[in-house]
């Protein structure tokens, strides 16, 4: 696993994903040496880079050419590049561009997270997964009922990491914001 001070970060581009959370995530995925991953909203590319060491191929999107170019640049970095497909577009250009993938990961939907499941969901390979990584309360709620409408069994973890910063005279936990990690079994 990357520790999070392993990625090249800048503050146009949120992340990486947290390493416990990208930890969690790559755990409920149960990956595969053969697996293509479609990747939506790749951000600074940490989950992008965990399934590049991981799998055969990822496809990450993400609408922000600085996201784009920072997880290049993470990609590069750490010798994954060659593993990753990176588009500078749309989701929902991408997804109706692609064959078949074993896994969509959604880590930011641009407001079209039901759109993109449905369309998705269709892209998948017999038994293939869908995991949704959620902050906002509405995207939790929206990716379970739309998953459960696709006829998915879904289940849900809630996570709440604090790290501690060790000071003179004790340690002082800082508390990171609480995650959904959304996923079909």
């Amino acid at each position: 696993m990357f520790k999070d001070t392993d990625f090249i970060t800048n503050s146009k581009v949120p992340g990486p994903t947290k390493e416990e959370i990208r930890c969690l995530v790559i755990s409920k995925s149960q990956l595969k040496k053969e697996d293509e991953i479609l990747e939506i909203g790749c951000g600074t590319g940490g989950l992008t880079l965990e399934f590049a060491k991981r799998c055969k191929k990822v496809y990450s999107v993400d609408k922000n050419p600085d996201a784009i170019d920072l997880t290049r640049e993470n990609l590069i970095k750490h010798d994954l590049l060659e593993k990753v497909e990176l588009f500078q577009e749309e989701a929902l250009n991408v997804i109706k561009n692609i064959d078949k993938v074993n896994m969509l990961v959604i880590g930011g939907s641009g407001g079209d997270l039901l759109e993109i499941l449905e369309i998705g969901s269709q892209k998948l390979t017999s038994g293939g997964k869908i995991i949704v990584t959620a902050i906002l309360l509405e995207t939790k709620t929206e990716a379970i009922s739309k998953l459960k409408e696709l006829g998915f069994s879904v289940e849900i973890i809630e996570v709440n990491i604090s790290k501690g910063r060790i000071l003179e005279r004790g340690t002082m936990m800082y508390a990171q914001n609480p995650i959904s990690i959304i996923y079909t079994v």
